[in-house]
């Protein structure tokens, strides 16, 4: 079971500069973690994609134990684990997120 859901998240994140897995849609976030983490990111205007954890158990316990992060939402940049909604919100707060998603080659609304 691992391998193949590890495969799918390691497409997943390499082949998307900014990945979000979460609980709903972009549009319809479940949760109101993954609804800041869409925010902000639309926020900062960095186009991402994303994965539904909820749609596929296999997958919610897959995304955890590939991260080792106990919870939803978790962003991934340029394949690099980010971190969970109190991070990727500190992180918004301080201005790092910017800098990180820039150092790392990430068009943002704020650059364009």
């Amino acid at each position: 079971m691992a391998d193949t859901v590890f495969d799918r998240i390691k497409g997943d994140i390499e082949g998307n500069d900014v990945f979000l897995y979460m609980k709903g849609t972009p549009l319809f976030p479940q949760c109101g973690f993954s609804a800041r983490v869409v925010q902000i990111l639309s926020h900062v205007g960095v186009p991402f994609q994303s994965a539904n954890v909820l749609e596929d158990m296999e997958l919610r316990e897959g995304v955890k134990q590939f991260s080792n992060w106990p919870t939803i939402p978790q962003l991934y940049v340029k394949g690099e684990f980010v971190g969970g909604c109190d991070i990727v919100t500190e992180m918004f707060q301080s201005g790092e997120l910017e800098t990180m998603l820039s150092e790392k080659g990430v068009a943002t609304k704020a650059q364009a």
